[in-house]
Formats: structure tokens, sequence, C-alpha cells
């Protein structure tokens, strides 16, 4: 490594250090190389048009071919960011335990989402908990909110049942040291005893945790609340039968309670607060989705807990390792370097990807090398999940120089758990937000489908950085999409909105002129500008194969000059690719798929992002993208283990189902 920066403020150590890799120099090299052959590349096409009475097709086709190359190369300019400046973070969580003792730290809220109970399997979501749960931190300093957005009490159920295991659990991970904090990722890893912890101990847990398992599917399968005493917790009286997922009223339980309703582990150790929540649904109200349930959180747990820190992660999206809380924290408390850090995003990871994956799942190259470049130019983007955030950047505060945080806030919180409880069930009324900023100035931004990224751009053009950190213990690993169609559907929804941000007030050009760095602008645009680059890529696959077949020549020919720089940038290209991907920890097999799903996403889902965003804006019907093809689901999930590219869209029950069964495996 080279150029480092580790200065503390006031004389103490920093808590962590800024390096830049050695390889920038030879990439910086390379580039201007392949700067140099698109340059002769654009003159050759620009001085070898054929003449317009000459051939038809082949005027047209150079003319096309010209624009094409153009947009390429001014597409390849921007994807300079994303190599140009990169840094690598190292925290020092030995120097904040020196520093900072259990009671000093600050408060933590933990924000975990879900939606319906059918696409996201109630023991999904509770491992997911659970493992936040469990975090190497002080739990009087952890406070856990889970948001149902489908008002379900089958995942209340989940979550009251989840609460009574945790105190088993959460001993079990401490006194035994577990990684990961996941039981169903632990178990289905195939957990063997080991020095500290005996057979008989680690048996106990898996019967606990099948128990649990059972009698959640159980209900999830019957739909029904067990009557039976241990069901009645006065939250399910919230329920009746005029209750639907999209009409329901406020509903706020604080299912672990550290003040009035003492709660504590097997050990006698205290447990991290626990709180159920579901905004009221009208069906002539608009909840704005993710983006909407987010907001009610930070209202709701304003008043429960008030913590400085915010993480929150997707309901698929467990914690993988138990020290990501502290390792965000030496970013936000180092004296010197973190006074202006907004939020510390991790990298998003999958645990159910297969060796040599035909779909290009795996993105080790984003997150070992683009990633890295953005944090160099201090504004990692925020992926909404796996996520750490100042209270105050969710909240529409300007950065200044003068700012200080307030780490003791939310400390000694002791109001009457009943009184919480309604106070925060009118936060999450229908028509809180009615004329007010929420959406808008504060909190996650509305009308996006990539609410978090114009929302992590909004916090950076308020001063705010951001920094980027991939520990070698992955902070948390989530679900991949396993068949053709769950991919494209998500990349064209993805291609969408950062086309949509690209062309608003809120392109990063505009909103970030003079607030954010040029290459961080660039960086942002290199999605912002996919679905467009998909027109020059459709033109550069169809038309040379037409001229082909026409016999008219659009190349030069091997034996002239002229196709040097053709094949330079072409062989040099794919070579610096591969090279980058084999190192990144992919194989050759893995980086030829990517390539081929790049060039497959190009021409199908980025299209038609495009189409539909333009169609938007011109106010013609959308084309829509829906796949209708079915397939037989059962050999869906052996047929991508098999390396089987999948044509025909697993349905999202079916996928859930999956999921569910593959986590909650305890063998």
């Amino acid at each position: 490594m080279a150029g480092s920066s580790v200065s503390g403020g006031g004389g103490r150590p920093p808590l962590f250090a800024t390096e830049k890799p050695k390889r920038v120099l030879a990439y910086r090299v390379y580039a201007g190389t392949i700067f140099a052959g698109i340059l002769l590349i654009w003159f050759y096409r620009a001085t070898h048009i054929p003449a317009r009475g000459s051939s038809s097709l082949g005027w047209r086709a150079g003319l096309g071919l010209l624009v094409a190359e153009i947009l390429f190369g001014l597409y390849w300019v921007l994807t300079l960011s994303v190599r140009w400046n990169p840094v690598r973070r190292t925290t020092f969580k030995d120097r904040l335990s020196e520093r900072y003792d259990d009671d000093q730290l600050p408060g933590v809220d933990i924000f975990v989402c879900t939606a319906d109970p059918a696409l996201e399997p109630p023991m999904l979501v509770i491992s997911t908990v659970l493992s936040v749960m469990a975090y190497d931190y002080p739990p009087e300093k952890l406070n856990i909110y889970l948001s149902d957005d489908a008002g379900s009490a089958v995942t209340f159920y989940a979550l009251h049942e989840a609460s009574e295991f945790a105190k088993h659990w959460i001993s079990f991970c401490k006194n035994y040291k577990v990684e990961p904090r996941s039981p169903a990722a632990y178990f289905a890893e195939g957990a063997t005893p080991h020095d500290a912890c005996s057979p008989q101990e680690l048996l106990r847990m898996k019967e606990l945790y099948k128990d649990l398992t059972d009698r959640v599917n159980s209900v999830v399968h019957s739909g029904k609340i067990p009557e039976v005493p241990e069901c009645n917790h006065r939250g399910f009286s919230e329920w009746n039968e005029m209750i639907t997922s999209g009409d329901h009223p406020s509903i706020v339980q604080i299912l672990i309670d550290r003040n009035k309703r003492k709660a504590v582990d097997v050990d006698g150790n205290a447990l991290p607060k626990l709180v159920y929540m579901s905004r009221e649904k009208r069906p002539q109200e608009q909840h704005h989705f993710k983006a909407g349930s987010l907001n009610a959180l930070i209202r709701v747990s304003s008043v429960i807990s008030n913590s400085p820190v915010i993480l929150n992660v997707d309901c698929d999206m467990y914690s993988n390792n138990s020290e990501s809380i502290r390792d965000a924290l030496c970013f936000f408390l180092d004296e010197e370097q973190g006074q202006d850090i907004g939020f510390v995003q991790y990298p998003q990871n999958f645990d159910n990807v297969v060796h040599n994956d035909i779909y290009g799942n795996p993105i080790n190259v984003v997150n070992e090398l683009d990633n890295p470049c953005l944090d160099g130019w201090g504004g990692m983007c925020y992926y909404g999940t796996g996520c750490f955030h100042r209270r105050e950047t969710l909240s529409g505060q300007i950065y200044s120089k003068d700012y200080k945080e307030d780490w003791d806030r939310g400390v000694g919180i002791a109001e009457n758990a009943d009184e919480l409880e309604e106070t925060s069930k009118s936060l999450v009324t229908c028509t809180y937000e009615h004329n007010t900023p929420w959406g808008i100035e504060k909190g996650v931004r509305y009308g996006c489908p990539l609410e978090d990224v114009i929302t992590g751009l909004q916090i950076q053009c308020r001063g705010w950085r951001s920094v980027y950190y991939n520990p070698a213990r992955k902070g948390f690993l989530g679900m991949a999409p396993t068949s053709l169609g769950q991919i494209l559907v998500q990349h064209k929804r993805w291609s969408e909105g950062f086309l949509q941000i690209s062309l608003s007030n809120y392109s990063p050009f505009l909103l970030g002129h003079g607030k954010i760095k040029l290459g961080l602008q660039m960086g942002y645009s290199v999605c912002g500008f996919w679905a467009l680059n998909s027109f020059p890529t459709f033109y550069y696959v169809i038309i040379p194969s037409l001229c082909f077949l026409s016999g008219v020549s659009v190349f030069p020919e091997i034996t002239s000059p002229w196709c040097i720089p053709f094949i330079y940038v072409v062989v040099a290209s794919y070579s610096w690719s591969l090279m980058e991907s084999l190192q990144c920890g992919d194989t050759a097999v893995e980086w030829w798929n990517a390539q081929r799903m790049w060039l497959m996403r190009r021409t199908t889902s980025y299209l038609l992002a495009a189409i539909d965003t333009i169609g938007g804006m011109l106010g013609v019907s959308e084309s829509g993208f829906e796949l209708t093809v079915k397939v037989d689901e059962s050999q869906a999930l052996e047929r991508y283990k098999k390396g089987k590219m999948e044509f025909g869209p697993i349905s999202e029950k079916r996928r859930a189902t999956d999921v569910a069964g593959r986590r909650n495996t305890v063998g």
C-alpha cells in the first residue's frame, strides 16, 4: 500500500487508516493506451464513412457506427472514475475499546424491513433479526426494530417466539463466539462442536431452533395463531378479522423492554430492546413502499430509543460479522477524520451463489475495485441495506465545521412502554406526513425507484462524507436471484431508476455541481447511463452482422494498419478485465459468464428500461416488462446448481419457499 493517512486527533492514534493501492499507476498507463486507441478508432470511422452514393447501407451503417463508438468512448471515460482513485480502509477496534468503555459507546438503532410474509417467510425474517440482536455490543445500547408493512399477525407471532428463543441464542453466541449469528445460516453451514462448546450443548441449541422453526412454519401454513398461554401477549389483541395487508391501523409493540418489562437471557444478562412496528395503511393513501417504511421507523425510534447511529438491513440480509458495529464506530468516533462522515456502507455479498455461477451473481470486482474508487472521491453510494447512518443525516442535517455530535443522546430514556407505544402509533398514521418535509428534505427520499441512491446523494450534497468498508469477514450476506427472469427484472428496475435520476433535477451533475467532486458525479453516472448505453450496444450487435450478410465492409481489412487500434482496444480491454476478475477472486468461467450476462442485460433489461423511461417522459404508455413463461419450479434450483440457464421465471412465492428451506435446514 502507498499514501497511507493515519493521523490522529490531539496526538491520539487514529481509529482507522486510509491507504491507496500501488497498482493505480499501472491502471492509469493502461487507460492512457486505451484512450489513444479510442481516438484512433474515432478518427478512422470519421474518415472512412462510405460515400453516400456508393452504398446506402454502408453509408448509414458507417455513420451509425461512428455515433455508437463515440458514445462507447464517452461512457468509457465515465468508467475511469471507478478505477482512478481507489482507497482501502482499515479499522482499529482495539483502540476503540481502549478509548471507550462499554457504557461510553453510543446507542445503535437497527431497522429490519419486511413487506409480505408469503414472499419473505417469517423464519427468514426472524433469523436476520436474531443475527443483529446478537452483535458483540453492549445489549443496553442495542435497539432492534422490525417494520412489517403487511401488518401480519403471523409475522408478529414469529417475532414474539423469536424474542423467547433469543434468551438462549444470544447467550450461546456470546459464550462460544459463534459466527455467523443467524441461527439459520449457522446451522445450515453444518455447525460442529469445538473446545468450548460440548456436543450436548450444540445439540440442545439445534433442537431449540428446530422447535422454533416448526412452530412458526406451522402457523405460517395454517394462518392461525395457536390459543396457548404463550400467545396471550397483549399485542395479539391488535388484530381482528377486518385487518388486511393493505388496510390496517398503526401497530407498535415493544416485545423486549429493558425498563419496566425487564428481560434477560438465560445467563442473567440484559437483552437488546425489540420493537414490532406496522404503520397504518389505507387503500386510498400512498405509502411509498420501503422508503415510507424507513421514514416511519426513523420517527418511531426517535421517541423509543433515539440512538445517534442507525443501521438498516433488508430482511434477507443477515449479519455475518458480530463486530460490524464496532468497525463502523471506528469511522464515526475518530476525533480528527470522522467528524464529517455521514454514513458507512458495507458491500453486498451473497451466501447462495454456486461455484462458477452461470448468471454472474458474484460482484467481487464491484466490491473490490469499483466501490473503493467511489470512496476515494469521498462518497460511496448508499445501497439501502448494510449501511450505518448518523441519525442527523437522515433528518436533513447540513454538515458544518462547528457541528458536534451528541453521542449520549437516547441514553436513559425510561418512559413507560405503554405510553411510548401509543405515542409511536400517532407518528405512523397515513396522514402524518401530509404537508411535511418527510420524503423530500427529511428522511428517505420519495418518488424514485431507487430511493436509497438518491437519499445518499442528497446527504453527500449537504456536506457529509461517506465511506466504504469491506472487511475480510463479510459484514452481511443476502440472497442473489437464481433465475434469468428474476435477474433481468431486477436490473430493469435498477437501470430505470438510475436513468430517472440522471434525467431529473437530481442528476449527480446538476444536484452535485459544486457540492461533490467531479469524480463522484461521474461514478454515479456509470450506473446512471446503463440504460442509454443499451442503444449503441443494440446497434453494434445488429448492424455489423447485417452488413456482413450483405457483403458491406464496415471494419478495416486485417492487413490494414487501421485494424491495430480495433484489435488492441478489444484484446487489451478483455485481458485487463479478466485479470481484474481473477485478482478479485473470481474464476475464468465466472468472468465469462459475467460478460455474457452483461450483453444480455444491455440488450433486454437496460433497453426496456430506457424505452419505458423515455416513453414516460413523453407521456407515452410504457412498454411493460412481464415474463409470463412458466417452468417446472421444482427443477429450477437444480438447474441453477448444474449451471443450466433458466429462461422461465420462478414465481416469487416459490423462491421464498426455496430460500426458507435452504436457511432453515438444521442437520
